[in-house]
């Protein structure tokens, strides 16, 4: 039985191809390289009846992944993450059929995950020894988890303001932690020097072709979850942007596989934070790349990409689909954040708060219909910043009671 259906790699830009059995990086021309499917053969051995009695995390969709010998599969149970309605802060919205996919509750506490359980099974499969990679946090954590049960060192640089908990993960896992005292893209070129100089494969963000795969698994699970239809918008937290283009990639993937309609596909919105909002403002202008943002900074950390290299993929998506972009403020994401966990005890992380976010806003605007399906990605554990909520909680001496 064929385990996946892969057939080779592709340039979006020149459309140059790469063979899928061997390490590559980026295309020739410097843009990201995307996978292929057999589809014909796909259309032939793959139902979606036949995913009824498999386990519900992502590899239920191997033959539509890129692993092809299930050996080399490394996991951690990631995927299959909840779809809850969220009544309450729906109608304080106005939208009556909210709904938030809840990444939370994958391991390492992020969507993260998905692309390392691919990524990493992949790069074992190409025979990887050893990565590198630049972060804001949630990657390297979940990076490195699943390099060390794959065997594989990593070499983690990100900023000194990350997230101290995502630090932890990696020194945990057995990573070479690096902090720098700057952004994600000056750990980048820290890292891209790494990779010359110790002959390391490259991690980034879309220096490599199969994180993509991965998160698309986003997509196919709110396909499933939706009973093989697909909801109105998907609002989607945005820094290098690959869930994205992933969930993008795996609805057009269904739709040549006859799964779902070829009428209706969702509207992205990309949500980034005010104070780094470069797909906002080539969106805005009409534009087809996005100009570097200076001075990026925002309590979001997991959104603070100053540069994104896909970002073409991304205004790609948004224009096909006839979505968004939309920046929101720290002040407005920290408020919604509480109002979240406090009326539907959801405690989501600061990205997933820009989404609700933007998701009232679009709704006071006209944008989004009140009886439309909509779709917010909480992309991580509101633990993992444990910053975000300030408390101030009156200290009572043992003899004490509690005054209301």
């Amino acid at each position: 039985m064929t385990y996946s259906f892969v057939s080779h790699l592709h340039c979006p830009k020149c459309e140059k191809t790469y063979d899928v059995d061997e390490i590559n990086q980026l295309c020739d021309c410097g843009a990201p390289l995307l996978v292929a499917y057999k589809m014909d053969e796909l259309k032939e051995n793959f139902t979606k009846e036949q995913l009824a009695e498999r386990k519900p995390d992502l590899w239920r969709y191997h033959e539509l992944l890129p692993v092809k010998n299930e050996e080399n599969v490394t996991t951690l149970g990631e995927g299959m993450t909840p779809m809850l309605h969220l009544k309450k802060a729906g109608k304080d919205m106005g939208i009556s059929n909210l709904y938030m996919k809840d990444e939370g509750m994958i391991p390492s506490g992020s969507f993260k995950s998905r692309g390392a359980a691919v990524g990493v099974s992949k790069a074992k499969e190409v025979g990887v020894k050893e990565l590198a990679m630049p972060t804001n946090g949630n990657a390297g954590a979940a990076w490195s988890l699943y390099s060390a049960q794959a065997d594989i060192k990593a070499t983690i640089v990100m900023p000194v303001d990350a997230p101290e908990i995502t630090r932890k993960e990696c020194v945990a896992a057995g990573a070479d932690l690096y902090l720098v005292n700057g952004l994600i893209g000056d750990a980048g070129k820290i890292v891209g020097q790494a990779v010359a100089d110790y002959d390391l494969f490259d991690a980034s963000t879309l220096k490599e072709p199969f994180r993509i795969e991965g998160k698309k698994t986003m997509g196919l699970e709110i396909a499933e979850q939706f009973g093989w239809k697909v909801p109105d918008v998907i609002l989607y937290p945005t820094g290098g942007g690959v869930g994205l283009i992933g969930i993008y990639k795996a609805l057009r993937e269904l739709q040549e596989l006859g799964w779902i309609s070829e009428d209706k596909m969702p509207r992205l919105v990309a949500v980034q934070s005010t104070g780094c909002a470069p797909i906002v403002k080539a969106w805005e202008e009409g534009k087809t790349h996005a100009e570097p943002w200076e001075n990026a900074s925002t309590v979001a950390f997991g959104i603070n990409v100053a540069k994104a290299l896909g970002d073409f993929l991304i205004l790609d998506g948004i224009k096909q689909t006839n979505g968004c972009a939309i920046a929101i403020d720290d002040e407005t994401l920290l408020k919604e954040l509480k109002f979240v966990a406090s009326s539907e005890g959801a405690y989501v992380c600061p990205e997933g708060a820009a989404a609700f976010a933007a998701a009232r806003k679009l709704r006071n605007d006209g944008w989004i219909k009140e009886d439309e399906e909509v779709v917010v990605l909480n992309t991580g554990a509101g633990i993992k910043y444990p910053d975000t909520i300030e408390v101030e909680a009156p200290i009572l001496q043992k003899d004490e009671k509690v005054v209301r």
